[in-house]
């Protein structure tokens, strides 16, 4: 967030410095001498030179950030790629599982064991508080 700031606070020096320009940095003024003017139009250039090169060290600053959000974006990709294939195939084993009628008497048993395992845990659980309480 404030790197925002920072953007927007160089943003408007830049055209704060281009509003002076504009106003006589680079005019030609005949109340000045040659030299005066040189100075001037030197110091214009120095300071959008420096303007310059801040916009391009920005520019390239965006340029790094953009690219590394590329690459995190193809990664992930990627890997859910990797995932959506592994889902179907495991949906396409369950199918398989569920599509034979031994295995869903099978799976069935099963479920009603562990549903009476963790019953009859509880059921014992409880007397035990009961008898201690």
């Amino acid at each position: 967030m404030s790197y925002r700031r920072d953007n927007r606070s160089s943003r408007s020096s830049l055209l704060d410095g281009l509003d002076s320009l504009e106003e006589g940095g680079l005019k030609a003024s005949s109340s000045y001498s040659h030299e005066i003017n040189e100075q001037d139009n030197d110091k214009a250039v120095e300071s959008l030179h420096d303007r310059v090169t801040f916009l391009k060290r920005l520019t390239g600053d965006i340029h790094e950030e953009v690219e590394s959000h590329n690459s995190l974006l193809d990664r992930v990709g990627s890997k859910m790629d990797g995932s959506r294939g592994m889902m179907l195939g495991t949906m396409d084993r369950f199918k398989k599982v569920f599509e034979k009628k031994s295995t869903r008497k099978t799976c069935s048993l099963a479920a009603y064991f562990t549903v009476a395992f963790i019953f009859i845990y509880y059921l014992i659980r409880m007397l035990g508080y009961f008898t201690l309480g």
